[in-house]
């Protein structure tokens, strides 16, 4: 276990910073291919007429061709139905109508997600041929404005567990093929980060977006709890699900925020808020925020995370113009036990007893262990869970935003996974700390804040109060402005080999 980062001195951290700012087998993002651009830019060239939604889609087939089995980050790909979107949506803007700023971007989908009439499996065998008839509300609005969708991305066996088993294979990192990417949204971070679609779209339950963003080096935005509908899909834990973009710019979350965001009075999660413009938020000015350190967890950190973090915090006290405090977040309590999946037994437990071996291993631990679950400890958990979330903003009275490593190591190497450990994200050695995050219904974003001496991505995470997401967004642009590490992308070529997956 590492000494904490409290303990560290800045010496140490301004020469391990330097370390990890040579960045070995790192590149500096190019636009020859129109996946190499963000949906910002995208779409303002498909309004100038400078690119085309065709032409975005078959750049995406094309890199799919290349890298989509090296990383295995798709489950299913829609190719002719891309194209076909592709040359209706061209057709519309050569009429003089743009349906908003995705027109034509490509989107790919974290595979428990439904998509109307492709399948939505959750990474299981137990729904390899589930075709929803309908989308889910956020898929349905990134339709509306313009968004296609590509294809669906792996992801661990119904969002259980780190990323580390699914029904169709290991993701692999894109940044070195022989480590893991974090997990839920496995796929999504991989294919944003190696430029096969523009962003993506996943799902956080206690960390699912965050994590495997900070080891893919992307954008991962969980907004509030109840701000962009959960209906429609195959849930994890539904009081602490959230939907969200995954990006390779904080920009590009926001636009895709500001389709996604919006009331759903048939999802029992949903929120009401008024709408807002999340881009005009985010270009607000962050001088004078009041920004602190998140107490707790700064420790067990490696030293190359530890260094790449305070660098970032240094920057942020240059930008807010103010030193960088100290703040705490209530203890998630009797609350936390939401996570050992209670709900989750709930949602699947027809489906258990009628298929049982259909189930992996581990999913099958995990949702027996939820059978064990009292109704009375669940209620008394979900109380104090509302509770939680009604009162947390008290926490921001004195302090605008806080700071913490999204996750405490870099992406490790891939090894075949061992014994299933239904509750290995809350053991004493986890390595990182986004549950109580979805617990509270906080909004949080990771954003790229460095590399280890190896080259491989590290994130910083800024979380806000609940409806914070404009306030998370201004510091976040701000912060990435004033780095050049969004910039960089992984230096993979057609002749990258695949490594084995070694044994545990």
């Amino acid at each position: 276990m590492h000494e904490g980062i409290e303990r560290r001195r800045f010496g140490q951290w301004m020469g391990a910073a330097f370390v990890a700012a040579a960045m070995p087998k790192i590149a500096i993002a190019q636009t020859s291919s129109p996946m190499d651009l963000t949906i910002a830019d995208a779409a303002r060239r498909i309004r100038e007429g400078s690119l085309t939604a065709s032409a975005q889609v078959e750049a995406s087939l094309g890199r799919i061709a290349i890298y989509g089995t090296k990383l295995n980050a798709f489950i299913s790909v829609f190719a002719d139905r891309a194209r076909a979107e592709a040359r209706v949506l061209d057709a519309e803007m050569r009429a003089g109508r743009s349906r908003g700023p995705l027109h034509g971007v490509v989107l790919s989908v974290k595979d428990n997600i439904d998509t109307a009439g492709e399948r939505t499996t959750g990474g299981s065998p137990a729904y390899q041929m589930r075709v929803p008839v309908e989308d889910s509300p956020s898929i349905a609005r990134l339709r509306a404005a313009g968004a296609i969708i590509i294809g669906k991305n792996n992801l661990n066996e119904l969002a259980m567990s780190d990323g580390s088993q699914s029904f169709y294979g290991r993701v692999r990192n894109p940044w070195s093929l022989d480590r893991q990417t974090g997990g839920s949204s496995s796929g999504s971070c991989a294919s944003v980060a190696a430029h096969l679609v523009t962003a993506a779209v996943g799902t956080d339950t206690g960390g699912s977006i965050r994590n495997p963003s900070a080891w893919c080096g992307t954008v991962g935005l969980k907004p509030t709890s109840g701000l962009v509908p959960n209906r429609g899909g195959l849930p994890l834990t539904p009081s602490l699900d959230t939907v969200g973009p995954i990006t390779r710019t904080v920009e590009d979350a926001a636009l895709m925020l500001g389709v996604m965001a919006g009331y759903d009075r048939l999802d029992i999660t949903s929120e009401q808020h008024e709408p807002e413009d999340y881009v005009a938020q985010m270009r607000k000015p962050v001088a004078g925020l009041r920004v602190a350190r998140l107490l707790g967890h700064f420790d067990r950190l490696e030293p190359d995370v530890a260094a790449a973090v305070e660098a970032a915090i240094g920057t942020i006290s240059g930008l807010v113009g103010g030193s960088i405090g100290e703040a705490s977040l209530p203890d998630g309590g009797r609350a936390m036990e939401l996570m050992p999946f209670g709900e989750t037994r709930a949602w699947y437990a027809d489906d258990l007893a009628a298929h049982r071996y259909l189930f992996s291993e581990l999913d099958r631990a995990t949702l027996d262990a939820g059978a064990d679950v009292k109704a009375e400890d669940y209620i008394r958990a979900r109380w104090e869970m509302d509770l939680l979330r009604r009162t947390v903003n008290d926490s921001f009275a004195s302090i605008d935003l806080m700071l913490f490593p999204t996750i405490h190591v870099v992406a490790p190497k891939l090894v075949q996974p061992g014994p299933p450990d239904p509750n290995g994200a809350r053991a004493p050695g986890a390595l990182f700390d986004a549950g109580l995050i979805n617990v509270l219904g906080l909004p949080a974003i990771s954003v790229p804040c460095g590399f280890s001496r190896e080259g491989l991505p590290i994130g910083l995470c800024i979380v806000g109060p609940r409806f914070g997401e404009g306030r998370i967004l201004s510091l976040a642009h701000a912060y990435e402005q004033a780095t050049a590490w969004h910039l960089r992308q992984p230096a993979l070529r057609p002749s990258t080999p695949v490594p084995p997956i070694p044994a545990a």
